[in-house]
């Protein structure tokens, strides 16, 4: 049987074994172990032979013993030149990371005086507190910097409206001026941005040759000055990046933007299925280059045009403007 170390859940069930008055031959056996390994634990992990063996006290005495291990391959504390190298640029304001590009720099070939910025950061912490006062942002190694990545994405989330707090009318279909947004993208990654009205049914078609979240804006925006205000009051989208510019978009078109959660496609079903009418005329793994804005205005003018069961056979031009059409174009 091959040694390994033992794991805390095995010193906790070590410690329990003991208690009851298991002998060390049977613990091993129980703990799948070798009856040297559970003799070994005991040796090296008991705080002292009166107390027993205790698991806590285990835990720090195996820590410590690594730490140790591995202060070999300490770096900094075991090069004084690179430990004095940088600490003096610490003390001269200098950053772990332009610590460390000088030393790239400086010494391109020469391994044992190149380090890297996290390393420098450990030791500073870790190591020399006392270097902490001298650098920029003092926060341990849970510092953040505004604007990073995350940040930027949590701050966008918080500004978000969620479509738990829509209107009641808005889930019950009962007026017109309720809008569902989303984008059918083809193999050549571009687009046709698709709005959907909840109640009728109508759709907007517009082409985007990128799926940039500032055309898209650009396009909503325009797409919508021709409808009345009474008919544009709210619009629920997915949370794809094409509409990260939602803030402006909500300014210059007038209508309060909410956004589905995550992975959640169902919540916007209505704009879903309308993708999928669409799809008939644009199939799935296509490329959009050759087509055109008229040819995207043709689709959307069939679909509208459509009788539907759901509105007693009424199209969604006629739902949507009220009027009904007698003869077919």
């Amino acid at each position: 049987m091959s040694y390994l170390h033992f794991k805390p859940e095995q010193r906790n069930e070590l410690a329990i074994l003991l208690r009851a008055g298991h002998s060390q031959k049977d613990i091993a056996q129980l703990l799948g172990k070798t009856a040297s390994a559970v003799c070994q634990e005991l040796k090296r992990n008991r705080f002292d032979n009166k107390s027993g063996y205790d698991i806590g006290q285990a835990k720090k005495i195996t820590e410590q013993r690594r730490i140790i291990a591995n202060s070999r391959f300490r770096k900094i504390e075991n090069n004084k030149w690179l430990k004095k190298y940088i600490e003096c640029g610490i003390k001269n304001y200098w950053s772990p990371e332009q610590i460390a590009g000088r030393l790239k720099y400086l010494y391109p070939n020469e391994r044992k005086k190149q380090i890297g910025k996290d390393s420098i950061y450990k030791y500073i912490y870790n190591e020399n507190k006392e270097l902490v006062k001298y650098l920029r942002c003092q926060k341990g190694k849970y510092r953040r910097r505004y604007g990073t990545r995350i940040r930027v994405e949590q701050r966008e989330e918080q500004k978000k409206r969620r479509i738990d707090e829509r209107p009641a009318e808005v889930e019950t279909r009962e007026g017109i001026g309720h809008w569902e947004g989303d984008t059918i993208v083809g193999t050549d990654k571009q687009h046709i941005l698709t709005h959907v009205e909840r109640k009728s049914g109508l759709v907007l078609g517009d082409k985007l040759k990128r799926g940039t979240a500032e055309l898209t804006r650009l396009k909503t925006i325009e797409r919508f000055e021709t409808i009345p205000k009474r008919k544009k009051l709210t619009m629920t989208y997915d949370n794809g990046v094409t509409f990260s510019e939602h803030e402006m978009t909500e300014k210059k078109t007038g209508i309060i933007i909410y956004f589905a959660h995550p992975y959640h496609s169902w919540e916007r079903g209505i704009n879903e299925n309308c993708n999928g009418l669409l799809r008939q005329f644009f199939p799935k793994k296509s490329a959009f280059a050759t087509i055109t804005q008229e040819a995207v205005d043709e689709a959307c003018g069939l679909i509208n045009n459509r009788p539907r069961k759901r509105h007693n056979y009424l199209t969604p031009c006629e739902v949507f403007g009220g009027k009904i059409i007698r003869q077919i174009n």
